[in-house]
């Protein structure tokens, strides 16, 4: 089991990943972030776009669950507009989060991947757990703060692209 936060897949955007992608891969649990992966910082509404990669991921059997840093009530209002459950407080790359997402939906390691757009806490809790790990670029990159915290993630994106391929568009 590596430590290092390179991803075993990368995608351009969340809904580029498909259920057919996950189930060759015997993948029956999706763990998402939220925040910069499924949407931008500041919102409170899932794009239509979501709404229907959410409904093509269930009607595939393909279960999913919010592990959420997010210490506020984002996590639950998407929860609640998508009929997804959630962990907020998951203090990913802490592996207690993801962990307890699994055990509540009998899932094995094997059988379970964790998505998000960043290096050093969605992809490195993946590895910490001996889980699939899935790196989207970001959505928004326009806040100083977020481009310098990337900027220091980039070795880690290019491994991942160079290992697995580029993110797909």
């Amino acid at each position: 089991m590596s430590f290092l936060p390179i991803a075993d897949a990368a995608f351009y955007k969340l809904s580029d990943i498909r259920p057919e992608y996950l189930t060759r891969r015997g993948i029956r649990l999706l763990l998402l972030d939220i925040d910069n992966t499924l949407s931008p910082y500041g919102t409170e509404e899932p794009t239509d776009e979501i709404k229907a990669w959410v409904s093509d991921m269930k009607n595939a059997g393909i279960k999913l669950f919010f592990v959420s840093n997010n210490h506020g009530e984002r996590p639950s209002i998407f929860s609640e507009k998508l009929d997804i459950p959630y962990i907020k407080s998951a203090g990913k790359p802490s592996r207690r989060g993801a962990l307890a997402a699994m055990e509540r939906c009998a899932c094995s390691k094997n059988e379970t991947a964790l998505v998000g757009d960043q290096s050093y806490t969605d992809v490195l809790c993946a590895k910490r757990c001996g889980i699939t790990a899935i790196l989207v670029r970001p959505i928004d990159l326009k806040s100083p703060h977020f481009a310098v915290r990337y900027f220091f993630e980039l070795p880690f994106r290019i491994a991942a692209k160079e290992k697995h391929g580029r993110c797909k568009r």
